[in-house]
């Protein structure tokens, strides 16, 4: 038997265009009677706002649009401070543009639908959230400890990055080193040394197995120049090499947290980011 969302599923849908917006509400009444619009956008920007206002379980960004593109719009929602306690929004590209959704509807990263949304196709794509929607309401793990090698790729950042390199006809250039400072010196740090990265609201301190460097990059910054494939943001102010990963366990409150190797500390994961580490 299947399962059923605890509460009624919410949503935002951006798009600039009013007959796009009008004609996808009507179909996700048809094929999702129980999905409640909170809100509709006409922009990137205005996308981000509602979700801010909103926190929906779901949007849906036309990949183009003015201001903030719905790929731009998405890596901002991406970044969002929504509290410890609230999820992203599962995403869903609204696009005529095939070649630039196939990559993430096999990955199962995000979804999409292209224009205009087939009944089919979106009905589709609401029983797959649907199930993602379930699976973050149960919000638990088989476990309460996992290796390393238990971890599940890709986040949403890297496949966002490589959809933006991909639109804009660029490769993606990564850093291979930090520049921090040190006395009144600036020292190379080599990227591959880097175990984390943790922000506050003034700097970023750079972890090495053997020194603490601080750098006036922000965690939003270093998403966009380090390479997803190593660094994954598990927090919105923390970046761990993924090679540096010792385990992934649960604290006295039941959140996850990583281990590092060689490391003392241990980094918070954030509810939306625990979806990275799946138990086998």
């Amino acid at each position: 038997m299947t399962s059923l969302p605890s509460k009624p599923p919410r949503a935002v849908i951006a798009d600039d265009e009013r007959l796009m917006r009008d004609q996808l509400r009507a179909r996700l009444q048809q094929v999702w009677p129980d999905l409640v619009i909170v809100a509709e956008a006409k922009n990137g920007l205005e996308a981000v706002q509602a979700v801010k206002d909103h926190q929906p379980d779901v949007i849906f960004l036309d990949i183009r649009m003015p201001g903030l593109t719905g790929v731009e719009a998405a890596k901002e929602i991406a970044q969002l401070d929504l509290g410890d306690e609230a999820l992203l929004p599962e995403m869903v590209f609204i696009t005529a543009y095939d070649q630039y959704a196939i990559e993430a509807f096999e990955q199962g990263v995000v979804d999409y639908v292209l224009k205009p949304a087939e009944t089919e196709r979106l009905r589709a794509t609401v029983a797959r959230l649907t199930t993602r929607l379930i699976q973050r309401d149960r919000a638990q793990l088989k476990s309460d400890h996992f290796i390393a090698d238990q971890v599940t790729t890709p986040s949403v950042q890297q496949w966002l990055h490589a959809l933006s390199a991909k639109i804009s006809g660029q490769s993606p250039n990564y850093l291979s080193w930090l520049q921090a400072s040190v006395g009144q010196n600036i020292q190379m740090v080599p990227v591959e040394d880097v175990l984390f990265c943790v922000s506050d609201e003034k700097y970023t301190r750079v972890q090495t197995l053997k020194q603490e460097f601080l750098i006036r990059k922000p965690i939003k910054e270093l998403v966009e120049s380090l390479d997803p494939q190593i660094f994954w943001q598990i927090h919105r102010s923390t970046l761990v090499n993924v090679k540096a990963i010792a385990s992934v366990q649960r604290d006295e409150r039941g959140r996850q947290e990583v281990s590092v190797k060689g490391y003392p500390e241990k980094l918070a994961v954030s509810r939306s980011a625990a979806y990275l580490f799946r138990a086998m």
